[in-house]
C-alpha cells in the first residue's frame, strides 16, 4: 500500500434529477481541493426522503449524460454491494479498499439535518466535510445542531459560490409543466 493518500471527493445522493449544479460543485471540488476524482455515489432512494420522482435507471442515464467528457467524475452505485444505503457504509468501504483521503461533498441544505445521518460523528472522523453554499440555506446551516457540537477542523465551506438550482426545483417545474 502506498504511503501517500489519494484525495478523492464523494458526492452522494439520489440525483433526482441530476443537474449542472452537481457538475459545478464536482468541478470546483476537483480544482480547489486538488482531487484525483469525484465519485457520484447514486442511491436508489435517499433514506431521509420520500420515493424518488424519476426511475433509478433514468437517473443513472441522466447522470452519465451530464458527466460525459469529465474523466475525473465517475458515477458509481454501491448500496447493493454494501447492503446499505448509508454514507458511513460507503466511506468505510472506500477507506478499507483504497488509500483515500475522502472529501465528502454536500450542500448547506444537507448540513441542517446532518446530525440525523447514521453514525454522522464517525463519518466526520473518516472524511473531510465539504459544504457548498445553497441559496436560502446558509444561515440555518451555520446555526444547525451539527455546527454547535462540532470542531470545524475537518469542514471546508465554499462560500460565494451559491448554487441556485436544485433537483426539487426541477421536479416542481416538470410537475407544473414549466
Amino acid at each position: 500500500m502506498k504511503n501517500n493518500l489519494e484525495n478523492i471527493g464523494v458526492l452522494g445522493g439520489s440525483f433526482d434529477p441530476p443537474h449542472k449544479g452537481h457538475l459545478y460543485v464536482s468541478k470546483k471540488s476537483i480544482k480547489n481541493l486538488k482531487l484525483k476524482k469525484v465519485i457520484w455515489a447514486i442511491t436508489k432512494k435517499n433514506p431521509l426522503k420520500k420515493k424518488p420522482f424519476f426511475s433509478f435507471k433514468l437517473r443513472k442515464k441522466l447522470c452519465r449524460k451530464i458527466i460525459k467528457g469529465h474523466k475525473k467524475i465517475q458515477l458509481k452505485h454501491y448500496e447493493d454491494k454494501l447492503k446499505s444505503k448509508t454514507s458511513i457504509a460507503l466511506i468505510k468501504s472506500l477507506k478499507n479498499r483504497h488509500n483515500y483521503k475522502i472529501f465528502f461533498i454536500i450542500g448547506s441544505d444537507n448540513l441542517i439535518n446532518f446530525h440525523k445521518w447514521k453514525n454522522y460523528k464517525e463519518l466526520l472522523k473518516m472524511s473531510n466535510l465539504v459544504v457548498f453554499s445553497r441559496k436560502g440555506f446558509d444561515t440555518k446551516a451555520r446555526k444547525s445542531v451539527i455546527m454547535r457540537h462540532l470542531k470545524s477542523k475537518n469542514i471546508k465551506f465554499f462560500k460565494n459560490l451559491k448554487i441556485d438550482i436544485s433537483s426539487t426545483q426541477l421536479r416542481t417545474k416538470i410537475i407544473n409543466g414549466n
